[in-house]
């Protein structure tokens, strides 16, 4: 009997490398659909390319072997399992813009200026809400800035209102100088807005 015939080699060997090449593929295509929806029109194809190429070695594997369950459960494990895994790596990357609205009772002079003194560009302007007077104050960060820019709402302003919405590109911004030395948000290898 060769080893490839054996009960480890089909139900355990071949069901695990079914499963890591599912979670590769699948991890790579969450990043993919990312980095498209950022704008990095090469890097994209290129994980592209890598995805379709595990995904068929996988699928070549199941439909050489479609009586065989393990590999069905193996393939849908790793689809979750990298889905999973792809959205923590691009929180981890935090690549690209967010636009913060800031919506305050309260005078928003000391969160704005200290906003200001970390770097971040701040445009505000009062305004009527639904109870009161407003001030709303608008800064678009880098998504690597946003764990800084949450603590100084949370020190200065605890009940503020603030949403944050994902940006494509920004031009001509004022950003800290400590994320410019991180890096501008783009891959040398992006083209075009």
């Amino acid at each position: 009997m060769e080893f490839y015939d054996t009960f480890w080699f089909t139900w355990v060997i071949i069901p695990f490398l079914i499963f890591i090449a599912r979670v590769s593929d699948v991890t790579i295509g969450t990043l993919r659909i990312v980095f498209i929806s950022k704008g990095y029109k090469i890097l994209a194809p290129i994980l592209g390319f890598f995805e379709v190429f595990i995904w068929l070695l996988a699928m070549g594997k199941i439909f050489q072997n479609l009586d065989n369950w393990m590999y069905y459960v193996a393939y849908s494990a790793g689809f979750a399992v990298g889905n999973y895994i792809g959205l923590i790596i691009e929180e981890k990357l935090a690549l690209g813009f967010m636009n913060l609205r800031i919506i305050t009772h309260e005078q928003g002079d000391a969160l704005i200026k200290r906003l200001a003194n970390e770097g971040f560009g701040i445009t505000s302007s009062e305004a009527q809400g639904t109870r009161s007077r407003v001030n709303i104050i608008y800064c678009v960060i880098k998504r690597s800035d946003y764990k800084l820019v949450a603590d100084i709402i949370q020190e200065y302003n605890p009940n503020a209102f603030y949403t944050l919405e994902d940006i494509r590109f920004a031009n001509m911004g004022v950003f800290p100088v400590r994320s410019m030395m991180r890096g501008n948000g783009n891959f040398p290898w992006r083209k075009g807005k």
